[in-house]
């Protein structure tokens, strides 16, 4: 992983506008003694206006994101620092990750073991079943999103390397009202592994780093998140009040 001090201090070059980015991310590199080293910088001026979370708090959520990363300890989330001198100003910049979506469709009744499905769909080739998986890393993120009411858990926001699992794109994360929204629902009310709960429980204590980005509503609801994971001891379920899929699912 990126030392977040080096993301912070290093001087950015830009080299381009991502193209698939509704909020103006920036494609960056940072030089190393290794060579450059890619990165995206999402300046706070570039957010698009939403309806639903306050105007220019994005980039923040994504850094409260790996914050609430940090604390639990499970390394899901990309280096990210926050920067007030970006080219465009304030904003986060983030370890840019090359991995491979981890979503895949089977056909019906073909899901392989250690793979879960979520949902069936149709495609010009005939019907398949969308699945994720099931492994620890893939549990890890489940409950990340339910702490962090993450609205848009898309799985090509699921980046898969060699020795890793990542996720990427949290700024609507954290908001008061439950919002989850995500292609990992495989599991849901299945039992959260005892190992799970500890962590959780654990980094109880540590949610007061989070007051740095999120206003007191927003933490208080997150401790609440937790309690209710804690104590349902369950992985979350679609509450039929929101959308529980991202569209497009990819």
């Amino acid at each position: 992983m990126t030392d977040e001090t080096w993301l912070r201090e290093a001087p950015l070059q830009v080299l381009g506008r991502l193209p698939d980015s509704s909020n103006n991310a920036l494609l960056c590199s940072i030089a190393s003694d290794s060579g450059p080293v890619r990165v995206v910088y999402k300046p706070q001026a570039g957010e698009r206006p939403l309806w639903d979370f306050p105007s220019g708090t994005l980039c923040r959520r994504e850094r409260a994101a790996a914050v609430l990363d940090t604390v639990l300890g499970w390394g899901l989330v990309p280096a990210t620092a926050w920067r007030s001198d970006g080219p465009a100003g304030p904003g986060i910049v983030q370890e840019w990750i090359d991995g491979d979506v981890d979503l895949a469709v089977f056909p019906p009744g073909k899901v392989p073991e250690g793979w879960v499905g979520v949902v069936d769909a149709e495609t010009a080739d005939g019907p398949v079943v969308v699945a994720h998986r099931a492994d620890e890393a893939t549990l890890r993120m489940v409950v990340f999103d339910a702490l962090a009411n993450n609205a848009d858990r898309k799985g090509g926001h699921l980046l898969r390397t060699e020795n890793a699992l990542y996720g990427i794109d949290h700024g609507v994360t954290f908001h008061v009202e439950p919002k989850l929204r995500t292609v990992l629902w495989g599991l849901a009310g299945a039992s959260i592994p005892e190992s799970l709960l500890t962590q959780v429980a654990d980094a109880m204590d540590g949610l007061d780093a989070l007051e740095e980005w999120l206003t007191t509503r927003e933490v208080e609801q997150t401790r609440r998140r937790a309690d209710r994971l804690l104590s349902s001891e369950a992985f979350p379920s679609p509450s039929g009040e929101w959308p529980a899929l991202p569209w497009p699912l990819i």
